[in-house]
């Protein structure tokens, strides 16, 4: 499936949250899609667990 139609598909989805919904349901979609993107990323491969608690730098800040 090419990324458009997900985009498209995504977007649909988003519009009947709002319109049905309202803006919370609209801001829930939202952030379960995000969610749901960031997992499918993370079980491809594209993401390491560690990515997301290392720091950028290698260094650690100790006080």
């Amino acid at each position: 499936m090419s990324m458009a139609v997900v985009g498209m598909i995504a977007g649909m989805a988003l519009g009947f949250a709002g319109y049905f919904g309202g803006f919370g349901a609209f801001v829930l979609v939202a952030a379960l899609g995000a969610v749901g993107f960031v997992v499918g990323r993370f079980l491809e491969g594209d993401y390491e667990l560690g990515d997301f608690f290392r720091q950028r730098d290698g260094r650690r800040d100790r006080r």
